[in-house]
């Protein structure tokens, strides 16, 4: 595969992670006692955005490593891949 396609593949898989990371330690604002007038008393009182930018791009980097590491030995052959990737007859 070209490095595009490696790119691309890391990018879904960053993706879907960050929307597994997002609600890792949060805490809402009624939780917090720091209900801001105007506002909804679950919206989150602390963000921790970088943090959890960060955890996300370990835990992406992890998970192309590993399937990396299968595609390359042969762990996922080609075969099974076309197979599942077709819609059924």
């Amino acid at each position: 595969m070209r490095i595009g396609t490696y790119v691309a593949i890391y990018f879904l898989i960053w993706w879907i992670v960050l929307f597994a990371v997002l609600p890792w330690g949060v805490r809402n604002q009624e939780e917090l006692g720091e209900v801001v007038p105007g506002s909804d008393p679950g919206a989150p009182g602390i963000h921790r955005l970088w943090g959890k930018l960060g955890w996300t791009t370990v835990c992406a980097t992890a998970v192309f490593a590993a399937l990396y590491f299968a595609y390359t030995r042969g762990l996922i052959p080609i075969d099974f891949l076309a197979r599942i990737s077709t819609p059924p007859r």
